[in-house]
């Protein structure tokens, strides 16, 4: 997922998944992981209308080595070829996704080293395709980057991750002297599984391209706002080079006892310090629900915003069926919405695939 309510600013892609094997032989083994998703959607702008979209068209390979019986070290990359490029109809190339190298054990978790992503970014509650809890996620921000460094553990009912992010070569928006950490941890026990996520990120003004700081109404007077303010409330956000330091934190509760059925809550917040403007809060409430019938899937979900900017507060819906009438694929129709001026209701039909 790649998310904040306020772009978090380090760039990159998703986690690799099981794939198909092609080789295991001699303590080798091959594998290619991909997806494929094409949509018509109309989004929630005023005014808008329906478009074809590619929203993913990724293919990677996971190679692994066994050391020993308990340790092996492995590769992978991925290539993702539904860049907004693909999506606005102009010639492109693929792009870089996750690349890491990884040591696995059987028993002591999996660490990686490279381009991947945080733990916030297994973040977020409700089975959306494209209408979900925009009021603290949206598909700008993110939380990868280039040179990262992630720990997982899982024994089946405790499990954990931190991630720590550096950007030396300031490719991720963090600045040279910037940094981002994660973490999350967790319990699954009888139908129940909580998850506890915390993330603090610093965006340093040396060597950082751009971020977002809060502006007040006399900076716009004083032409300090770039041109580039948000809403119309006094307060706005700009993007700047302001020194700013970001902490995220969001605890979820999923349940599944009940036979076909799963409910999931999840409470988001965000605080924004940014050099020279007023601490900035914001926060989010989300429920999810879904129920199973045979191969169709129907689900819902609504979110309520809180912010100190009124420009950023902001609830959302959405309800959606999807069929899964072949294995690991779903053909699916959404509607969604928003309580924000100038908006109406989302629709979107797409068919998605993974392997």
């Amino acid at each position: 997922m790649k998310k904040t309510l306020v772009a978090l600013a380090v760039l990159a892609a998703g986690s690799a998944q099981a794939g198909i094997e092609l080789y295991n032989q001699d303590k080798v083994s091959v594998s290619v992981t991909g997806d494929i998703e094409v949509v018509y959607v109309k989004d929630t702008a005023d005014g808008s209308e329906f478009t074809q979209e590619i929203q993913d068209a990724d293919f990677g390979f996971d190679v692994r080595y066994a050391v020993n019986d308990a340790v092996s070290f492995g590769g992978y990359w991925e290539f993702d070829g539904a860049s907004s490029d693909v999506t606005d109809g102009k010639d492109t190339y693929a792009q870089v996704g996750d690349a890491y190298i990884a040591f696995y054990t059987t028993e002591g978790g999996t660490i990686k080293f490279g381009r991947t992503c945080g733990a916030l970014d297994d973040a977020g509650v409700g089975a959306d395709f494209q209408f979900g809890v925009t009021s603290f996620f949206n598909n700008d921000s993110s939380f990868c980057a280039d040179e990262m460094i992630r720990y997982d553990y899982d024994n089946g009912s405790f499990y954990a991750t931190v991630a720590l992010a550096q950007d030396q070569k300031s490719a991720d928006r963090m600045g040279k002297d910037g940094g981002y950490v994660d973490g999350k941890i967790g319990y699954r026990v009888s139908g129940f599984d909580i998850t506890a996520y915390y993330a603090q990120a610093d965006l340093s003004a040396k060597g950082a391209s751009s971020e977002w700081r809060l502006i007040t109404a006399d900076d716009v007077t004083k032409g300090l706002d770039n041109g580039n303010t948000v809403g119309s409330y006094g307060d706005a956000l700009v993007k700047g080079h302001a020194q700013t330091d970001e902490t995220l934190y969001a605890l979820e509760l999923r349940f599944s006892q009940v036979e076909n059925l799963n409910i999931e809550l999840g409470y988001y917040g965000v605080e924004i310090d940014a050099a020279g403007s007023a601490k900035v809060d914001s926060s989010a409430i989300a429920l999810g629900l879904d129920y199973t019938i045979d191969a169709v899937t129907i689900a819902g979900g609504y979110s309520i915003g809180d912010s100190d900017v009124k420009a950023l507060e902001e609830d959302n819906w959405f309800v959606n069926a999807g069929w899964g009438f072949a294995p690991n694929t779903t053909a699916y129709v959404e509607v969604g919405g928003t309580d924000a001026d100038n908006s109406e209701t989302g629709v979107a039909v797409g068919v998605k695939a993974s392997f």
